[in-house]
């Protein structure tokens, strides 16, 4: 059950951010039930997530109030979760639109399905 984590600090404007472009299960080895939590410091962030040929969400705000650093839990954050099938590529693209510098943390998790 591969989990993910990630924090960083955005640049004002900054596009297509995408924390899972080096990780060794962006590309799925097998059907999963995915589950993402994701927060941002200001509310400046929009999110935009693929899987395979799935829009899953698109150019969506980002839960602003989060603290830099702290990677969200279940009870604090919404949970984004879908099913993805075998090799497809999971896909999170980050935006900012309010010319600010805000951090980011996501938490990813791929469960056998």
């Amino acid at each position: 059950m591969p989990d993910f984590t990630f924090t960083q600090a955005m640049t004002a404007n900054q596009l297509d951010l995408r924390p899972l472009a080096n990780w060794k299960y962006r590309r799925l080895p097998y059907r999963a039930l995915v589950s993402l939590l994701i927060n941002a410091t200001t509310l400046g962030v929009r999110e935009t997530i693929d899987a395979g040929a799935q829009n899953i969400k698109q150019k969506s705000p980002v839960q602003g109030g989060g603290t830099a650093g702290v990677i969200p839990v279940h009870f604090n954050c919404p949970v984004v979760q879908f099913y993805a099938d075998p090799f497809d590529e999971l896909i999170i693209s980050l935006d900012e639109v309010l010319a600010g510098t805000p951090t980011v943390n996501l938490y990813v998790n791929v469960e056998p399905a």
